[in-house]
Formats: structure tokens, sequence, C-alpha cells
């Protein structure tokens, strides 16, 4: 696949190189070849997608347009495969394609727009790649081209996408970090950005460019930034949401199921939505089913764990897969494959991503968890609360003999409660937790008093909420510590950013 990117892009640029040179003749314009190899883009159809293009090129030689539709083949390749060979072929086109695109008319909005594009999708892949003062750079570059493209073109509300996206990051950096942002003049605000994004998908539809990018990233706005998780799946199950043919939401859809604890549904569309060619081209949608099987204590997860550990090239998740797969051998009493699967650890993969790092930190402790817990704890993430409870409930504080298990129980049996709408009970365990792990740097004491903040938000009690929420940012929690300090810091900015 990737041999096939580096040739498309070879002839992309010999015939761009190979005309005149002025600015007057290059366009910007969204053509209907253009709007379909975007659509086969979405759908993950490079080969398709490149073949379009090629019709674009030959049809309309200046349309530099093509040059930004294209990029989108290299980058949702990276983003989805992480292979470190498509890498080192692929990211000399961002260079490339900036190139090509200063030959356009500077005076149309469109030319800072897809300038910045380019910078946005490579900040992206970037981060992927674990390049992260790459991405900051490119990030710092899209922002100040996108910025004034929006103070020379105020009604141009393309920019509305990706500006908003970029001024809700930066509205959502904690505030250890908010004088980098402020060196390179980057302000931002969750709830502007939000409002941005909004505002163009209720005026816009899936005929227009770049509608897609704008559902991507108001679905994910919304869920992690806004912490809006019942909105958000509705959203991403409307007609507004389509994902047939768009193998790119439909890939965001079964993401957000597996978060929001709808393990049933992410089956139901793996199965269903996803060919079985698709799942080799992508081996990341192996990893899906195996978090989805895995949330319901299925053991069939260890043959999509098994797929995606041989057929994907990339670093992330790695980790995490062996962890997993030594999770299930644990619970089956397999000692011996458990211990085999722990020790991969070490040196698959990458660390990279909080799953990963909580991996590398569950191998160097050498400790086995507790298998009733680590069950629950699958259950309530599949959506299974009913299930987790049966089997917590033959057990009590007492009953186990580390001071993490105490805390993990309290906890698994507050995030039951909570999802069974029980909040009085879930409140009582979250303290618990709270209580006895608010000090160590385990997740549950810091989660347990997240999950506080969001039930005091629901119930309108502002102040205990924002008690919380500061509560979780000041523990000196270590797994899965970005994103718990991004979800409490999203929540006092819902509630004190006006």
């Amino acid at each position: 696949m990737s041999s096939l990117l580096k040739s498309f892009v070879i002839v992309l640029l010999l015939t761009f190189l190979t005309t005149p040179s002025f600015a007057g003749k290059y366009v910007f314009n969204y053509t209907p070849l253009c709007h379909k190899a975007y659509e086969q883009y979405m759908s993950l159809q490079f080969a398709e997608g490149n073949e379009t293009i090629r019709q674009e090129m030959r049809a309309n030689p200046y349309n530099l347009m093509a040059i930004y539709i294209a990029d989108y083949a290299d980058c949702l390749l990276l983003l989805f495969n992480g292979d470190k060979k498509d890498y080192e072929q692929l990211h000399r086109h961002l260079d490339q394609r900036q190139d090509l695109l200063n030959r356009g008319d500077a005076s149309s909005p469109w030319y800072r727009l897809c300038k910045g594009g380019i910078y946005m999708h490579w900040a992206f892949v970037y981060v992927r790649m674990g390049e992260e003062f790459k991405a900051a750079n490119n990030f710092r570059k899209s922002f100040a081209l996108l910025k004034e493209n929006r103070e020379q073109y105020p009604d141009f509300e393309y920019n509305n996408i990706m500006f908003g996206l970029e001024e809700a990051a930066v509205g959502a950096i904690p505030d250890d970090y908010k004088w980098i942002a402020a060196i390179f003049g980057m302000k931002g605000s969750i709830k502007k950005g939000m409002a941005k994004i909004e505002s163009f998908v209720n005026k816009h539809n899936a005929q227009e460019p770049m509608y897609n990018d704008a559902l991507v990233y108001y679905a994910y706005l919304k869920y992690y930034l806004q912490s809006r998780q019942e909105d958000t799946w509705q959203m991403v199950n409307s007609d507004k949401f389509t994902s047939q043919n768009r193998l790119l939401l439909e890939f965001i859809k079964i993401n957000i199921a597996l978060n929001y604890r709808k393990a049933d549904a992410a089956i139901s569309a793996l199965k269903n939505n996803v060919s079985p060619q698709q799942y080799k081209s992508f081996p990341i949608f192996y990893y899906e089913m195996g978090n989805a099987l895995l949330h319901k204590l299925d053991p069939e997860c260890l043959r999509y764990f098994d797929n995606f550990l041989s057929l994907y090239n990339g670093g992330s998740f790695v980790k995490d897969t062996w962890y997993k797969k030594a999770m299930i051998y644990h619970m089956q009493g397999n000692n011996a494959k458990a211990t085999e699967c722990r020790n991969m650890i070490r040196t698959a993969g990458n660390s990279l991503f909080d799953a990963d790092k909580k991996a590398v930190r569950f191998e160097a402790s050498g400790v086995w968890p507790n298998i009733p817990l680590m069950q629950a704890s699958q259950l309530i993430d599949g959506g299974y609360y009913q299930q987790a409870l049966a089997i917590l409930a033959p057990y009590k504080e007492a009953d186990f003999n580390n001071v993490p298990d105490k805390a993990e129980y309290h906890f698994r049996m507050g995030r039951a409660y909570d999802e069974l709408a029980d909040d009085d009970k879930a409140l009582l365990y979250y303290k618990n937790t709270i209580a006895i792990g608010r000090e160590r740097k385990e997740h549950f004491a810091a989660r347990a008093a997240l999950h506080t903040g969001m039930i005091y938000e629901r119930r309108r009690q502002m102040q205990s909420a924002l008690a919380s929420y500061q509560m979780c940012l000041d523990m000196p929690v270590q797994d899965f510590k970005n994103s718990i300090r991004q979800q409490a810091k999203a929540g006092i900015n819902r509630i004190t950013v006006k």
C-alpha cells in the first residue's frame, strides 16, 4: 500500500512541477471529482481515491484542491496503521505539498485554509508516531495560518472546522502548560471552539468540502472535552453521522461505542459493517473487536488479539494487547501462558499512549491483579453492570488483602451503581475509594473524584462538582493520567468558562 501511495505522489509532483509556475493559473476548486476522492478516502479506499485524483489532475491540472485532498491518503494510512516504514516514505510529502500550495492565490481564503489543514493533518501523524516536537511545531503553524485566515475572511465558514478544533484543544491545555501556548500567541476556549464546529455542522451537509472532518472533530470533542457522552452517542447513531460507505466514520462510531460501554453495539458493527479485507488492511479493527469481546469475558477475543499482533506493524497498543492477553490467561488459570505474555510487554511495541504505559507498569510490578476485580472491571467497561455487581456481591472490603485492591473494589462498585443511576450508592463507594487511595498513584481515587464531580454537575451542585474536579487534578495518579486530567479540566471549563 505504501509503494502505491509513494508512486501516486511522484505522479502528482511531476504533473504540477512541469506546469507554468505563476500563481494566476492555480485555483482551489472543489470539483465533483475532488468530492468523490474525498469520500473514497473517508472510506479508506486509498487506491480508488488516488485514481480519482489522477482523473481530476488530467481534467484540471491547475486545481490545487487536488493536492489538499490527496493528503488524506497519507495521513489516514499512518494514523490507522502507524507503520514506521510507511512513515519514512511518506513524511516528506508534507513539505512537497506545501511547496505546491505556495503556487496558489494568497488572496483566496482557501490558500491558508489548505496550508493550515495539511499542517494540522501532520500534527496528528507526528503525535501518532511519537514526534512530539514536530507535532507541536506543525500545530503552531496551522494555528497561525487559520487565525490569520479568520481575521482576513471572518465570514468564511470553512475556517471554523479546523480553527474550532484547535481553539478547543488549546483551551484544554492544563494550566501548567498554558505559558507555552501564550508564547506562540495561542489562546483557546473549549466552548468557543465547539461552537464554531457545531455551527458549521448545523449549516452544511455531506456534499460540501470537509464535512466529514467536522463530524469527526465534533464527535470527539463533544465526547472527550465536554463529557457529553449520551449526546455524542445519539449523534453518531443519527442520520447526520451516516457511516454507510464511510469506514472512517464507522471506526469513530465503534471507538465511541467501546469507550461509552456499549460493547454489544461495537461487536454488531464490527461483524456487520467491516469486511474481512478491511480487517486485514487495517488491523486496528482486530484490536477493537478483541477489546469488545474481552468486555464480555469471551475467550474468542484471543483470536482477534493474535490477528492484530500478526498483521500490525505499528508500535502503539502492542504492549496493551500483550497485557490483555496476559489478563485473559490469568483469568483462565493458565499461568505459563499468562507469564509468557507478560514478559513480551518489556520488548514489544512502544509506550506513547496511556494504555501501553499502564502495561509497562504492570510488567514492572510483577503483581497479578485480583481476578474478580478484573472481571468486574471488564464487564463494567462493556456495559454489563448487573453482571459485574453479581461477581462482586459475595465480597466486602476486608476480603481484599492490599490497599490498591480495596480501593478498586469500592471504585468498581461505585461505577456499576453510577451507571445504573443509583447516585447515592455510587457517591458512597466513590467516597470510600478516595479515602483509601487519594495519596496513591493508582488511578482509582482520581477517577472516583472525577465521576463524583460528574454526578454533582448533573445535580447542578456546581461548587461540589468543582471541588471534586480540582481534587482529581491534585492527586498523584499515574495510570491514565493524561485522559483523567483532561476530563477533569474539561469539567472545570464547562462550569467556569462563560
